[in-house]
């Protein structure tokens, strides 16, 4: 059972890293939602084209869409 240093790092087991295709250098990403930590390996160009078909309001302001988004 892998248990946090004092620098807060988490040694993943190698049976995870394997099934996700983990390997030493590669960057993850970490996320908490309902207080849980869900580890992402990423992928270069992953999110490549995303938001092409996103629209942008011109008429909507800097401040406006921040505080759109925190709503």
């Amino acid at each position: 059972m892998p248990k946090v240093s004092a620098k807060r790092q988490i040694t993943l087991p190698v049976s995870q890293c394997v099934a996700l295709g983990i390997e030493p250098g590669d960057e993850v990403e970490s996320f908490v939602a309902d207080r849980q930590i869900t580890i992402v390996k990423k992928i270069k160009g992953a999110a490549k084209g995303i938001l092409k078909r996103v629209q942008a309001d011109s008429s909507m302001t800097d401040e406006a869409s921040l505080q759109s988004a925190l709503k």
